[in-house]
């Protein structure tokens, strides 16, 4: 069959054009960046085409799919609609890949991208897998049964997914525009989780407790209630130890290569998951120390003395465990943080919480707002400056002027929002090399 996928070079639309590719489907797609994007690199390997003009590169026998960003609008849409093509919208089309493998489904407010990625490690390492990851990257081998999937809430999108396994990392309050309060978020979570034979649930987290499981549920965490317990926690500068309980009984202690007390949790699931597909503990101690986190996850660069940390979070929790990970990696080195605000509802519902958690650094940095999705009329009046106000001593920067992050270069400058922060991280890593 040929495929379209319009926003090809978006992070999920980017790993469902692989994974049709490598499932034998003739592939191609538009997209409205022209710049050059992460995404890319497994669409160029495959030789997937990337169209960025509208000038009618659709076919009439084609099944098409577009990234929510575009509109009814959008002369790629309207031709569609003049061809009478088939359209199937991004989360359909995910949800017919899963019900064709034995799917785990990695979900939660926080944590799915890095949760899913070390499964694909220990999989890829051990018994094989397929993956979807929201860091867009995908493969998908018909030989393999197993398909890990990284499973977003957004507009509602995993409950089209049929998995065999769901994990559950964490539940917080989050799309704002999407869900109308916290308690329509644990019953959206609950309707995905009843879907799953199996469920691995944080039960350390409140909101996943009050989920109503009509199927098999098993709880991690430090708490003694819970079936597989963390106790001995050590988070180094070298990374994360902990030794991992069922109930009584020890099965091991594990190490991995990475930072914070979220991470040991996200870890936590991981490690269930896998006993439960089969791989020894012994393998699991193996393989986890050669983990390297996903794309745009605490991913490092050095320029000289400067540290340049560059990652997704675009939640104010994720802001916060990001910065105190780093404080972990890095605890003698000053901290600037660079945050570019992802949509005005996000920005409106959490401005005290984003001035909060940003103050863990010792400087801060904003850029306005950016958000393709979002028309800032719909929303509150809110800009960046709202929330430099509440942080002493922040200031204001955009791709123009990131050059006064100079005078913070020594130690570690972190790059904090979604994909187009990349811009900022480019345009600041040639001004230093200049002066190196």
């Amino acid at each position: 069959m040929k495929y379209y996928c319009i926003g090809i070079k978006g992070t999920g639309m980017s790993t469902l054009a692989q994974m049709l590719y490598d499932m034998g489907n003739e592939v191609s797609g538009y997209d409205d960046a022209k710049d050059y994007k992460f995404t890319e690199k497994g669409l160029k390997i495959r030789g997937i085409k990337i169209f960025y003009d509208s000038n009618h590169h659709i076919d009439k026998d084609t099944i098409v799919t577009a990234s929510r960003a575009f509109s009814d609008n959008h002369p790629e849409i309207k031709r569609v609609k003049e061809l009478g093509l088939t359209f199937k919208p991004y989360n359909e089309v995910v949800g017919s890949i899963t019900k064709e493998f034995d799917t785990i489904s990695v979900s939660g407010t926080h944590g799915k991208t890095t949760t899913t990625s070390l499964l694909k490690h220990l999989f890829e390492n051990t018994i094989g897998c397929n993956y979807f990851i929201g860091d867009g990257t995908g493969h998908i081998d018909m030989k393999n049964k197993l398909l890990v999937i990284e499973s977003d809430e957004f507009n509602r999108h995993f409950l089209a997914y049929c998995p065999k396994t769901a994990i559950i990392t964490c539940i917080e309050l989050e799309h704002t525009e999407i869900y109308k309060d916290l308690e329509d978020i644990i019953r959206t979570f609950e309707e995905f989780a009843n879907k799953a034979r199996k469920v691995i649930a944080n039960g350390d987290d409140l909101n996943i407790r009050k989920i109503n499981f009509n199927n098999e549920v098993v709880f991690y965490g430090e708490d003694s209630s819970n079936d597989y317990i963390i106790k001995d926690i050590k988070l180094e500068t070298t990374g994360s130890s902990f030794s991992l309980y069922k109930k009584d009984e020890l099965i091991d202690t594990f190490t991995v290569p990475l930072y914070g007390h979220h991470m040991v949790m996200n870890t936590t699931a991981a490690i269930i998951s896998a006993l439960n597909e089969g791989v020894s503990k012994e393998k699991i101690k193996e393989f986890l120390p050669s983990f390297k986190n996903a794309n745009r996850r605490f991913a490092e660069t050095i320029v000289g003395d400067t540290i340049i940390v560059d990652d997704y979070a675009h939640h104010p929790t994720e802001v916060k465990v990001t910065l105190d990970a780093i404080r972990q990696k890095y605890p003698d080195k000053k901290l600037t943080v660079v945050f570019r605000p992802n949509t005005y509802s996000r920005t409106s519902h959490f401005k005290k919480e984003f001035a909060e958690a940003l103050s863990v650094a010792d400087k801060v940095y904003l850029t306005p707002i950016k958000c393709d999705r979002e028309d800032p009329k719909d929303y509150p009046p809110i800009k960046s400056e709202d929330i430099i106000e509440l942080i002493p001593g922040s200031e204001l920067v955009d791709d123009d002027t990131v050059s006064k992050v100079l005078k913070d270069k020594d130690g570690v400058v972190a790059f904090m929002g979604c994909a187009t922060v990349s811009h900022l991280i480019k345009n600041f890593t040639k001004v230093l090399e200049n002066i190196e």
